[in-house]
């Protein structure tokens, strides 16, 4: 008996989860072409300016290395505070996460002669006591004494 599932779906009805992404797209497209329009915008205005005289290039040109100084300044200073992240991350490895390591391999050496003591003085008499008693089964067996 087979079943068919009518996997269809009404296309006038939308569900609140999917009239969300309608939105956050329709946000995404509205963000990407204000961002396209900005750009060509300061092209456009960086083109004019540029063909004025060449005091207003000079001036254009001052702000423009003002502001990529300022930027400089700026990665200068995030990279410093990544070396001295770096710098805190190595003292974090160094003196916390090697003592660490130190006392879990101690600690697997100790496993490690406890099993070997058991192994010696519990694990092996055990089973030389169970080989002697299948030994003294297998005698009785053949001598014919058997249990009740």
């Amino acid at each position: 008996m087979k079943y068919m599932i009518d996997n269809s779906t009404d296309s006038t009805q939308t569900t609140p989860s999917t009239q969300a992404d309608q939105k956050k797209q329709r946000l995404i497209v509205i963000v990407v072409v204000a961002i396209l329009l900005l750009v060509v915008t300061g092209l456009v205005f960086a083109v004019i300016g540029l063909l004025q005289d060449s005091a207003t290039t000079a001036k254009i040109r001052d702000i423009f290395l003002i502001f990529m100084a300022f930027e400089s300044l700026i990665i200068g200073a995030a990279m410093v505070i990544l070396v001295i992240q770096v710098a805190s991350l190595v003292n974090l490895l160094q003196n916390e996460v090697r003592p660490i390591l130190k006392s879990t391999s101690e600690t697997v050496d100790t496993l490690r002669g406890t099993t070997a003591f058991l192994s010696e003085n519990m694990v092996e008499p055990i089973i030389k006591l169970n080989s002697y008693l299948a030994g003294f089964k297998k005698l009785t067996d053949l001598m014919g004494i058997k249990k009740k």
